[in-house]
């Protein structure tokens, strides 16, 4: 892979860079391979290093005979397999613009990468990986890492070698009202900003027949739609006060939530989620519903964690807001 040139790297301050970087977790199959050279590129927008790592756990017929008093087993083994993995992975991504490391860790992948995430400014994963002797890599994890990683975790499917980099190709996020939401919203305008893309805000508005069941009789569907548009174009206005230059477009989409980010994913660049929301009406989206996007989605789709983010303070000075 070649590097990009150092003027069309995003700068990174000592306060935004980590020890980590970009972390990927790499078992060997083409979905970890993909994935890394997907977070391979992301490291070279950043100017962050890139890391990769695999992890492997001690077979169960090791860990009888330990318990057995047949004596202390050699893991050597089992290191040196994962160590050649590691490295065909590392010579496919090839020549990078910044520093690459690579590391074995023994323990459940899923601990290994979670406990990376602490230091890491993005935690990359496939949607699933080799079963056996590596285990479970990117199979389960990929689905368990988005609900403890303490930084942003980007899932990518198989077969993403290359972002959508075409022009005008926008990275979309999905929110719901909710404090979630809007950090998950600054973290998509963040990326679109790295890949000069525009940025569409989304949120799903299901049928309203699917409600009636417990909605008011005097309910005025229209009157609700243009007041959830209203606070969704103030978020917009925020989100450009944010980042000024940014091109940022809002729509609200008819259809569940999980419907509606997979049908995005189709065109998006990425496709960004929160891990939690609003329940009710407008909500579900960026709780369980992102296991739904990241099980079905055409793209790589980044999940946002709750962060404590200052800029929260100032989005009540554009209008209106659903909490």
């Amino acid at each position: 892979m070649t590097g990009t040139h150092d003027q069309d790297r995003t700068p990174i301050t000592p306060e935004q860079a980590t020890t980590h970087g970009v972390v990927v977790g790499v078992d060997g199959s083409e979905q970890s391979v993909s994935a890394a050279k997907w977070a391979a590129r992301e490291a070279e927008a950043r100017n962050l290093p890139l890391t990769l790592v695999t992890a492997y756990t001690m077979p169960v017929f090791a860990a009888s005979a330990l318990e057995a008093g047949y004596g202390v087993p050699d893991d050597t083994m089992i290191r040196d397999g994962a160590m050649q993995v590691l490295q065909g992975v590392v010579n496919q991504i090839g020549t990078l613009a910044v520093p690459l490391v690579h590391r074995v860790e023994m323990g459940d992948a899923a601990g290994v990468l979670v406990d990376y995430s602490a230091d890491a400014n993005l935690l990359v994963a496939g949607t699933r990986g080799r079963g056996g002797f590596f285990g479970r890599l990117l199979g389960s994890v990929a689905s368990a890492l988005p609900a403890h990683a303490k930084c942003p975790v980007v899932i990518v499917p198989k077969g993403e070698h290359a972002t959508r980099a075409a022009e005008g190709v926008p990275v979309v996020v999905g929110v719901d009202g909710s404090e979630q939401g809007r950090v998950a919203a600054l973290a998509a305008a963040l990326e679109a900003e790295v890949r000069h893309s525009p940025l569409r805000v989304v949120i799903a508005m299901p049928p309203i027949s699917g409600a009636v069941a417990w909605l008011p009789a005097t309910v005025d569907e229209q009157a609700m739609v243009e007041d959830m548009q209203e606070k969704l174009d103030a978020g917009a206005e925020w989100l450009r006060s944010e980042f000024p230059g940014l091109e940022v477009t809002a729509e609200i989409v008819d259809g569940v939530p999980v419907d509606v980010m997979v049908n995005e994913s189709k065109t998006a660049r990425l496709t960004v989620v929160g891990t939690r929301g609003h329940g009710g009406f407008t909500g579900a989206l960026l709780g369980s519903t992102s296991q739904g996007v990241i099980s079905h989605a055409h793209g790589p789709v980044m999940v946002v964690p709750y962060l404590k983010d200052s800029r929260l303070a100032t989005r009540a000075r554009f209008g209106p807001t659903y909490s």
